[in-house]
């Protein structure tokens, strides 16, 4: 029997199709547009391309999340499959996973197929893959696996730090007066996800120090005690390397992988942000 799990590019995770035995780890590029340009969050996607490119365009960026005819072509490729997409409160992602199900049990009624929404992206996606993939090598039934990773997203939680208020200025959501005077005073946004998988901004400090100090009171206050953790960042590796040894000092025995936001993450968190997500 083969598995598969197949994630959207809000995943932090590039897809690993060969490398996981009986177990294909796949993903669905998002399609972020810059101006003219078409990037594809894929893994020939160069970061810090689409971040110059976003950066010096002067009008807003858009999104496009994977189609149907996407997720189908991977959902051909395995027996049992689980579908993690982004929240279905930012992105139409679950939707088109959920057209190309239906229409992979058309063609074969046999085949099992699970789509999760994570009520959340990047690195708390990251941490699910990571778990599911456990639970494949113990045997676990299909349905104990999709349980499992249902009741994981319950449970995570994520928050995030941006230093740059571009694309809110582009979009409108951030008025031009304020987002200059937010990076002329060096104001981090502070956010969480929600229950109910929105983005919620609960604060602005000052200093990359305060914004560091500020995302390990939010881990205090929604009590974490230790477990795992997953840092992403938009090229500032070093922000994510001190808030890694901060968490482990914090919280001895905490497992801390850090990595590089793929394109869609970038393009939220923009150059500089930070996202972590953990898990007790």
């Amino acid at each position: 029997m083969r598995w598969a799990i197949v994630t959207d590019s809000s995943c932090d995770l590039l897809p690993s199709p060969n490398n996981q035995g009986e177990v294909r780890c796949g993903s669905v590029p998002f399609v972020i547009r810059v101006g003219e340009r078409d990037f594809v969050d894929d893994e020939a996607l160069d970061l810090p391309e689409m971040v110059d490119a976003m950066e010096q365009e002067a009008h807003a960026s858009h999104t496009s999340c994977p189609s149907p005819e996407a997720w189908l072509k991977q959902f051909e490729q395995a027996d049992c499959i689980v579908a993690i997409t982004i929240s279905s409160q930012l992105s139409g992602s679950m939707n088109s996973a959920r057209v190309a199900r239906d229409m992979a049990k058309q063609a074969d009624p046999n085949k099992k197929i699970a789509v999760v929404d994570s009520r959340s992206t990047g690195p708390e996606l990251v941490l699910c893959v990571q778990e599911i993939l456990r639970l494949i090598r113990e045997g676990k039934a299909f349905q104990d696996v999709v349980s499992y990773a249902e009741s994981f997203f319950r449970k995570a939680q994520i928050a995030f730090a941006l230093c740059s208020f571009d694309n809110l200025i582009k979009n409108g959501r951030l008025g031009k007066v304020a987002g200059f005077l937010a990076k002329k005073l060096k104001l981090w946004g502070i956010g969480i996800g929600s229950e109910e998988g929105e983005i919620e901004v609960v604060g602005k400090v000052r200093g990359q120090k305060k914004a560091l100090a500020r995302l390990l009171a939010d881990m205090h206050e929604r009590g974490f005690q230790g477990g795992k953790a997953a840092i992403s960042h938009c090229l500032n590796p070093s922000f994510a390397m001190e808030l890694k040894e901060r968490i482990v000092e914090t919280w001895p025995g905490t497992a801390v992988e850090v990595m590089s936001t793929r394109g869609l993450c970038g393009y939220y968190a923009e150059r500089g942000g930070v996202i972590v997500s953990f898990v007790g």
